[in-house]
C-alpha cells in the first residue's frame, strides 16, 4: 500500500475515541499519523513536517493554558506562531478542528482569544462540527468562511456493543421495574452544569413532581464529590460512581437510563449527546440557539429554556414527553452520523489539502471554497 503523507495530531489524547474514529479512513489508506500530547513534542514534530504533510491541531489549551505565567503564554503563542509559518513556507497544511469556543478553564484569556484568531486566519482549512459554529465563535475571533469545512461529530456506532434488553443493567443497580432513571455521565466539572440539574430537581421536589432516580458516573476529584454530596436534596434516590468509567462500564449506564441530561452551561459540541443516541437513550439539552439548529429535526432530543436554566430544566423533566425513547429516530441518527461515513468525509478534506496550494509563504489564503457533503 502506498504511503501517503504524514499526519501529526494534537493533542492525542488517548482516553478520547473520537479521534480514533475521525482517522478511521485515512489510516486505512495508508497515511501515517503521529499523536502527541505536550508542548514539548508539539516543538520536536512540526519541524520534521514538509510538503503536502499535515499538523492537525484540535484542543489548544496545552499551547498556551498550561504555561506557568503569562509571560510564557505569550512567548509560547509566538513560538507556535513561528513553527506555523515556517511549515506553511515549507508546503506543509494546517487543519484546525474547533472543539469548544474556547477552553474549559482558561488562564490565559487574551493570550488564549489571540491564539484561536491566528489559528482562524491561518489554518488552511477550519474544521467545524456544525455550521453555526461561525456565530458562536465570531464575537472572539472570526473565521475565514472560504477555509471553513462542516463535518459532524460521529456517532459511536460500533464501538460499545449492543444489548438485547435493558433489563440486566438496570437489575445490576438495583432499579425497580418502572422506575424512571435520569443519567448525568461523564467527568463532575463546573462547566458541565451538574449544580443545574440538582437545583431543578430540588425544585420538583418543592412543586410536589415525580423525583427520577438520579444516576451519576463519571471521575470526580475529593472536593467535587464532597460538595456534590452536601447538595443533593432529602428524598432524592442517588446512584454514583465517582470513579473513572471503563469503556467495557459505559453501556451498563446508558442501558439503565431513561432519559441523559446535559444541562451545560457552555457548549459547543458535545460527544456525549451523539454517544446518548448510539446507545438509545434520548437526550435533554440548553435551548440555545447553535444546539437548537444542530438537534431541532431530531425527535430524540428535547430542550429546555436556557435563559431560566433551573425552572426550564424542572419542567422539561416534568414533561410526559422527556421520557419518550424515538429509538427509530436514534437508530437512524447514529447510521447517518456513523464513523466510517464521517471519517471518510474527512479523508475528503485531507486529500484535497494534498495537492492544494492553500496557502502560500506569506501565509495568504488560496484555496477553493469547500464544504465536503
Amino acid at each position: 500500500m502506498k504511503q501517503r503523507n504524514r499526519v501529526v495530531v494534537f493533542p492525542a489524547w488517548g482516553d478520547n475515541p473520537y479521534l480514533n474514529l475521525l482517522y478511521l479512513a485515512p489510516r486505512a489508506q495508508g497515511r501515517g499519523y503521529t499523536g502527541i500530547t505536550t508542548w514539548d513534542s508539539l516543538q520536536a514534530a512540526v519541524p520534521e513536517l514538509g510538503r503536502g504533510d499535515v499538523l492537525h491541531v484540535h484542543w489548544t489549551s496545552p499551547i498556551c493554558q498550561k504555561a506557568a505565567s503569562v509571560g510564557e503564554a505569550r512567548r509560547r503563542l509566538d513560538e507556535f506562531t513561528t513553527l506555523v509559518q515556517a511549515l506553511q513556507r515549507r508546503g506543509g497544511r494546517l487543519i484546525w478542528t474547533i472543539h469548544n469556543r474556547l477552553p474549559h478553564e482558561v488562564v490565559y484569556r487574551d493570550v488564549e482569544i489571540a491564539l484561536n484568531r491566528f489559528l482562524s486566519q491561518t489554518a488552511d482549512a477550519v474544521h467545524v462540527m456544525a455550521e453555526s459554529t461561525a456565530d458562536v465563535v465570531g464575537d472572539l475571533y472570526p473565521l475565514r468562511l472560504d477555509r471553513m469545512h462542516v463535518i459532524p461529530h460521529p456517532s459511536y456506532q460500533g464501538l460499545y456493543g449492543r444489548a438485547d434488553s435493558r433489563e440486566p443493567a438496570r437489575r445490576a443497580l438495583g432499579l425497580a421495574a418502572g422506575e424512571r432513571t435520569v443519567l448525568f455521565f461523564g467527568q463532575m466539572r463546573p462547566y458541565k452544569g451538574l449544580s443545574t440539574l440538582i437545583d431543578a430537581l430540588r425544585l420538583m421536589q418543592e412543586r410536589g413532581d415525580t423525583l427520577p432516580t438520579l444516576l451519576l458516573a463519571g471521575a470526580a476529584t475529593a472536593d467535587a464529590r464532597r460538595e456534590i454530596e452536601q447538595t443533593l436534596p432529602d428524598g432524592l434516590r442517588v446512584i454514583a460512581d465517582f470513579g473513572f468509567v471503563a469503556d467495557s462500564e459505559v453501556r451498563g449506564w446508558f442501558d439503565a437510563a431513561d432519559l441523559a441530561v446535559f444541562p451545560y452551561r457552555s457548549i459547543l459540541n458535545s460527544g456525549s449527546v451523539h454517544l446518548a443516541a448510539t446507545l438509545g437513550v434520548p437526550a435533554l439539552l440548553p435551548g440555545e440557539t447553535h444546539l437548537r439548529s444542530q438537534f431541532a429535526d431530531e425527535s430524540w432530543v428535547r430542550f429546555y429554556d436556557a435563559e431560566d436554566p433551573v425552572a426550564g430544566l424542572a419542567r422539561a423533566l416534568a414533561a410526559p414527553r422527556a421520557f419518550e425513547r424515538q429509538e427509530a429516530g436514534m437508530a437512524e441518527f447514529s447510521e447517518r452520523l456513523s464513523p466510517w461515513r464521517v471519517s471518510r468525509r474527512f479523508n475528503a478534506l485531507l486529500e484535497s489539502l494534498e495537492g492544494s496550494g492553500a496557502t502560500d509563504a506569506a501565509g495568504s489564503a488560496t484555496a477553493k471554497t469547500a464544504q465536503l457533503a
